[in-house]
């Protein structure tokens, strides 16, 4: 994956960011990572202009540059989870957005990262990526989707290749003891193009890893009547069981127009990962600024407004930082033993 990021920000975010190239010229950087001396500069990792990822980032900088003194944040982007986990190994990145999935994997040392473990901590949990198995209702009329293993033999779209999307199916899949080799006729398309083939019944349903509301869903039902598999208990049990940082939900009746009851399956959380080495200090200064000034991050992504809550932090795949800690706990949160460091 390249490594070749661009610095990023809203507001008065962008500006600094111009400052802040202009002066590492200049000086060496100091990095986040311990209590600084003068100005300690924090590198957000994101992800691709095209998501949500990106916006947030800058957002956070600008959050960072308006009320934490002594600190000077930039938003970068990135490749998306993966690099910026890397990225964080490396002592590049100071803070990186990713999906739970990933962090777990990058602590543990699987997957991707197998042989290679980055021993991270949770700063933040944001909102939760949710698992969308989507069908039209037409198709579900005619093949009797009602739960997710009835997908077997039906042709389905798993995501792009490489993407998250698709290791999170692939995940899914390894719970539930099916194959996408075998046990569908696999596609492999992004979201627009599962989108058409859906339209074109070239495909009978396919999977989206997105915050609810997706703008692509949405624009799929403008045209035809969506329908969402449901992850039934049994199944969810499974995936749960297997893979802890995966979360029971459920998608409200109505959040998409054309489906109008409640939608059993499964979520992974987006989480602000840092590096261990962060002290306790910046940790605390960071979570604490971000926290309470919560509103200029909702304004990028209104529908996680309700998730951005420290009892959120149980949902961290991996251990809290101990900065957060302290901050949850002067606000009266519990936070449960396993993730203390």
């Amino acid at each position: 994956m390249g490594r070749q990021r661009r610095r990023y920000g809203f507001g008065l975010a962008l500006g600094l960011s111009t400052t802040l190239l202009t002066a590492a010229c200049s000086q060496p950087a100091e990095s986040g990572r311990g209590d600084g001396g003068d100005a300690a500069r924090i590198s957000i990792a994101t992800g691709t202009t095209a998501g949500i990822y990106y916006p947030m980032g800058g957002a956070m900088a600008e959050v960072i540059n308006r009320n934490a003194e002594g600190v000077e944040a930039s938003a970068e982007t990135t490749g998306g989870s993966v690099q910026n986990l890397r990225l964080i190994a490396d002592g590049q990145s100071d803070m990186a957005i990713a999906q739970s999935d990933v962090v777990h994997q990058a602590h543990h040392g699987q997957g991707e990262f197998s042989g290679s473990p980055v021993k991270t901590q949770t700063l933040m949990v944001l909102y939760p990526n949710v698992y969308h198995a989507v069908s039209l209702q037409s198709r579900h009329d005619a093949l009797g989707l009602d739960c997710f293993r009835d997908i077997k033999g039906k042709r389905f779209s798993v995501g792009a290749p490489g993407s998250g999307n698709e290791l999170a199916t692939n995940l899914v899949f390894d719970a539930l003891d099916m194959s996408p080799d075998k046990d569908i006729e696999r596609q492999r398309y992004a979201y627009a193009e599962t989108a058409r083939a859906l339209r074109e019944e070239q495909i009978d349903a396919g999977s989206w890893v997105v915050g609810e509301g997706h703008g692509s869903l949405r624009e799929l039902e403008a045209t035809d009547a969506l329908h969402l598999i449901p992850m039934c208990e049994d199944e969810a049990a499974a995936v749960t069981d297997k893979y802890p940082f995966y979360n029971k939900h459920t998608i409200k009746g109505s959040t998409y127009s054309t489906v109008k009851e409640d939608v059993s399956t499964l979520a992974l959380w987006n989480v602000v990962a840092v590096p261990t080495d962060m002290s306790e200090e910046r940790g605390y200064q960071l979570a604490r600024t971000l926290y309470e000034n919560a509103a200029g991050l909702n304004k990028v992504y209104e529908a996680g407004a309700e998730y951005l809550v420290l009892k959120n932090l149980a949902k961290s795949p991996v251990p809290l930082h101990p900065g957060v800690i302290r901050y949850a706990e002067e606000k009266g949160v519990q936070i449960p033993d396993r993730l203390r460091p």
